[in-house]
């Protein structure tokens, strides 16, 4: 049995608003699931419902195999680690880390070495006597987390914690995120809007929008095997190049170029006269190609050099897209460009649905 249940819950507003439609996740003890999506798709209001500061509207949320709708935050058993570090001001570090043990009664023995160990953890132990403006954004972030991880409870919930800091700060402090996740070993649920937080924290991704789950896998799956349109263009930077087109005798139009799409297409003739999505990763393309690649006619229009790669940015006609290369053949603006597209590289999307073709 799952420690964490979600079956079909749903968050509807006094106004009507529809925040969550039909969320459904089972979550095992120990790991570490990221909710990610655009601002507005639902991911926080979820994990507050997670937490007790939210009502379910309906559906079930069972912790161990016991429903936990109308349970309130400490019966649950969770921390939670906001966007803001929201500490005190006027205490230190340690009286920070230790503020909730103290609410709790418990013995000052056994605070002062929960926080002590919890600070060695973070990085913090020479920082345990300073006030939090005297720390850096990182560091204060590192005090909120100790703040949730030393009271021992099963589950952690991060609301974008990482928001705050800036790219370099991010860096640093998802890889310190996980090397506490694996020390503890809690369960852990953290929402993010950047997919690369989400690609590189998670055993599993919840990919959502608009309040509805669009896929559940591991970063590979999310990846290599997307459920439709907006999944294949979420993950991944830069974005996966997408090219609509109406098929015509088995073909579509990438600008000036024609893809035969009849090898690819289990029943070709269902989808003749039908909207196609074709897709490509900017990475998967060749400068040199053979029998099994797609060659496409294009020109030069912009190129980032970005250290050990390079951003191209291509037309062909009236159709535009990146292709991402290795630095050492990045080629001059405004000059023609053949590549090729692998056939094992392609995904095909129904135009309708937008969801994957098998």
């Amino acid at each position: 049995m799952a420690y964490l249940t979600l079956k079909n819950v749903n968050k509807i507003y006094p106004n009507g608003f529809h925040a969550v439609h039909n969320f459904n996740l089972e979550i095992e003890k120990g790991e570490f699931v990221v909710f990610v999506g655009p601002s507005g798709c639902g991911k926080s209001t979820t994990l507050r419902m997670i937490a007790g500061l939210e009502d379910i509207s309906n559906g079930d949320f069972l912790i161990d195999g016991k429903r936990a709708n109308e349970w309130g935050p400490q019966q649950r058993e969770v921390a939670m680690v906001f966007q803001s570090y929201a500490l005190y001001p006027q205490m230190t570090v340690y009286d920070n880390i230790g503020f909730n043990l103290t609410l709790m009664g418990v013995d000052e023995d056994e605070i002062d070495a929960r926080v002590r160990k919890t600070a060695a953890i973070l990085g913090l132990t020479d920082y345990l006597d300073r006030l939090p403006r005297a720390l850096s954004g990182g560091q204060r972030q590192r005090v909120a987390i100790g703040r949730a991880i030393i009271r021992k409870v099963g589950i952690f919930l991060m609301d974008e914690p990482l928001s705050n800091l800036d790219a370099k700060q991010r860096v640093t402090m998802r890889s310190e995120i996980a090397q506490i996740h694996r020390s503890t070993g809690a369960t852990t649920i953290y929402v993010t809007h950047d997919q690369t937080e989400a690609m590189t924290l998670a055993d599993r991704i919840v990919v959502m929008k608009d309040g509805y789950v669009q896929q559940i896998g591991t970063p590979y799956e999310l990846y290599f095997k997307p459920a439709n349109v907006f999944v294949a263009g979420f993950i991944g930077e830069p974005p996966m190049n997408f090219v609509r087109g109406k098929v015509h005798n088995g073909l579509i139009s990438f600008g000036e170029n024609f893809i035969d799409l009849t090898a690819w297409l289990r029943n070709p003739e269902e989808y003749e006269n039908k909207e196609i999505v074709f897709g490509f990763r900017p990475e998967a393309i060749r400068l040199t190609g053979d029998d099994n690649a797609y060659l496409i006619h294009s020109q030069v229009e912009l190129t980032e050099m970005l250290g050990d790669n390079t951003n191209i940015y291509i037309t062909t006609g009236d159709k535009q897209a990146i292709l991402k290369v290795d630095s050492h053949d990045t080629p001059e603006t405004d000059v023609p460009l053949d590549f090729y597209i692998p056939y094992e590289s392609v995904y095909l999307f129904d135009g309708e649905t937008e969801n994957v073709i098998e």
